[in-house]
């Protein structure tokens, strides 16, 4: 199989730890008899310094051209960086911004796995951390608050904001056959999560998801109110499988599923539009302070590429790999400096994905 993949290695740390991934994937192509074609592209920082803006249209068309895209991390010091006295569209971020939009990227998947041997990592109870748990949170991207009309007018001297929350039926019913469909591929649930004691949006989520469950009977469905999944993932994480939300609180909720994992660095992320085409990178940022000293952590974006092989690929046996090779590493004692704990041994980003490489087989 030839696998068009679209490289944008980004910003920070980001050439480094894209570069770990393609080691790990060109070994997945060698081992199970696939073809790799990379194109490279620039977005962000690095986009800026060569054509002054951080997307330009050439970049928009070598993506939609892949069969999928695997990106580093965006962005730099705000601090100090010469792309934060740019006016906002012209920021790094916004280029993410354009691509997710001009890709139609409206599924953010983001899995929030507690391997064992990372166990000591995780904040919770030890009679909570020691069942481990591997959930993913399927969040809707492109609708909800974020993207309702706004407006701040003042009124007989008093200053007011509305933010309209809308959604129809078929913004939801896309996202909950992703959810659904995904969750065929791993423990079989869905616990759609939103607010339909009060919200008129999350009745009408609520019932669209029932009407999709009914052709995916071998997936059970449970319902779950926002304010007791937030409490439940910090209560029982093990119960979870897919957790399926609309936008906002698939932000809120993804943010706390990944601090109860204890290390960003291990956190992989995808985003889909309505065919297999997807964008995947690493959950964290470009970690401006680490860029170039060997030390950033690639698993999160070797995990991210992982995803790609499943979501966009169908290539499931060859996902497996890849994340057994993580898990094997570890098993192993081998630690970047960002999970490092006692009696382990600290590696080098370079290393890490050597040791990826080597363990990657059928």
């Amino acid at each position: 199989m030839k696998l068009k993949i679209a490289c944008i290695a980004g910003d920070g740390i980001g050439p480094e730890i894209v570069r770990e991934a393609r080691k790990v994937l060109d070994k997945v192509a060698q081992c199970f008899g696939h073809e790799i074609e990379y194109t490279d592209i620039l977005m962000g920082g690095a986009s800026i310094d060569v054509h002054g803006v951080p997307l330009t249209e050439e970049a928009v068309s070598a993506a939609k051209a892949a069969d999928a895209v695997l990106m580093g991390s965006i962005g730099g010091d705000a601090a100090t960086s010469p792309w934060y006295k740019l006016s906002p569209e012209r920021r790094p971020e916004a280029g993410l911004l354009g691509i997710r939009k001009a890709l139609n990227l409206f599924a953010n998947l983001r899995p929030a796995i507690l391997y064992p041997e990372l166990s000591g990592a995780c904040p919770l109870k030890t009679e909570i951390s020691d069942k481990g748990f591997d959930m993913l949170i399927m969040r809707e991207l492109t609708g909800g608050l974020y993207f309702g009309e706004r407006k701040t007018v003042e009124e007989n001297g008093v200053r007011k904001a509305t933010d309209t929350l809308v959604y129809d039926e078929n913004e939801i019913r896309r996202i909950a056959v992703k959810g659904f469909a995904i969750a065929q591929k791993r423990k079989k649930k869905v616990t759609s999560v939103d607010k339909a004691n009060v919200l008129d949006s999350s009745r009408l989520w609520r019932n669209v998801v029932e009407e999709v469950a009914k052709d995916y009977p071998e997936v059970a469905l449970e319902h779950m109110l926002v304010d007791n999944c937030a409490m439940q993932l910090v209560k029982d994480p093990a119960q979870f499988d897919v957790i399926l939300t609309e936008n906002m609180f698939g932000d809120i909720l993804s943010d706390e599923a990944s601090m109860v994992t204890g290390s960003i660095g291990m956190l992989a992320s995808a985003s889909l539009n309505d065919t297999k085409f997807g964008l995947y990178e690493p959950s964290h940022g470009s970690a401006p302070d680490i860029a170039g000293k060997d030390i950033a952590n690639p698993i999160a974006t070797v995990l991210s590429a992982a995803m790609m092989l499943r979501y966009s690929f169908d290539l499931d046996k060859e996902a497996d790999a890849v994340e057994a090779a993580v898990q094997e590493a570890l098993k192993a004692g081998y630690r970047t400096a960002d999970i490092m704990s006692e009696g382990c041994r600290r590696v080098s980003c370079t290393e890490m994905g050597d040791l990826l490489v080597e363990r990657v087989h059928k």
